[in-house]
């Protein structure tokens, strides 16, 4: 059975190539920090904008942007092989290791984060979300703007480093970029994963109120969020709210979500289910 991701991953070959520019090399290695700080975002429009990057450590912006230099693409991966058993999204082999990471993006661009994006959109039946940002990538051969700034979260939510991610967010919406549901997915499990379940509390309803689904793996982790956190009452609480607003969570689907041994498994199950 061919999957959407397989059609996105099989087509983006065909694309012009990336718009992402760099107007200048970084003498040195960026720091996890300054690298944040020097990202900008060229554009406010949510899906068909290329993305800039500079490197400049001056905020001033009325001094003559410098010579820009566009950097070579490499080669795309070769088209899905369904014969391949290795997996189709590579992850980082080192989630905390933001340098690196952020050096893979510039050199490499953004194409992993597109097929992410893309597959999780698809797999929660928002095919026609993932259709219109693959549209802008293969007929205008440009990164829309939510895929870079996703991609930035993430790379900060994985390393435990919210504090930049909230940044990041907070920045995301100043430009005028609204998230997607693949996008509070990933600020919302990463506020989770680590302790600020108040945050994640807010961004769940939030996403609620703006009619985006919240799926299983995203709600799954803030309940176990709870549970590590000894906080099961507060879950309740919150778990009530959600029904309040139509939330029913899927047993099964948590079930599978969820590793199976050890105690937090029963008592997520227990929040959620009374079981």
């Amino acid at each position: 059975m061919v999957t959407c991701a397989t059609i996105f991953r099989f087509s983006i070959t065909l694309t012009k190539p990336s718009s992402l520019l760099f107007h200048r090399f970084p003498r040195r290695n960026p720091t996890p920090f300054s690298l944040l700080a020097t990202f900008s975002f060229a554009s406010k429009s949510n899906t068909n904008s290329p993305v800039s990057f500079n490197f400049s450590d001056s905020d001033d912006e009325t001094k003559p942007p410098p010579p820009t230099a566009i950097i070579e693409k490499p080669q795309l991966p070769p088209p899905y092989d369904p014969f391949n058993k290795s997996p189709i999204i590579q992850e980082p082999k080192d989630p905390k290791d933001i340098q690196q990471i952020f050096h893979k993006m510039q050199t490499e661009g953004l194409h992993n984060n597109a097929v992410k994006m893309f597959d999780a959109l698809s797999k929660d039946g928002l095919t026609h979300e993932a259709m219109e940002l693959f549209a802008v990538i293969k007929d205008k051969g440009i990164m829309p703007d939510i895929i870079a700034h996703t991609a930035v979260i993430e790379t900060y939510s994985n390393a435990g480093q919210m504090k930049e991610a909230m940044r990041v967010w907070v920045r995301m919406l100043a430009g005028g970029v609204k998230p997607n549901a693949y996008t509070y997915s990933v600020f919302i499990k990463g506020l989770a994963k680590n302790g600020r379940l108040g945050d994640a509390k807010k961004y769940v309803l939030e996403m609620m109120e703006r009619g985006i689904w919240v799926n299983v793996g995203t709600y799954t982790e803030v309940f176990e969020g709870f549970v590590r956190e000894g906080k099961v009452d507060e879950g309740k609480e919150f778990l009530e709210k959600m029904k309040g607003k139509g939330f029913v969570p899927d047993e099964k689907a948590v079930r599978d979500c969820l590793d199976k041994r050890g105690q937090v498994f029963r008592n997520v199950m227990n929040l959620l289910f009374g079981k």
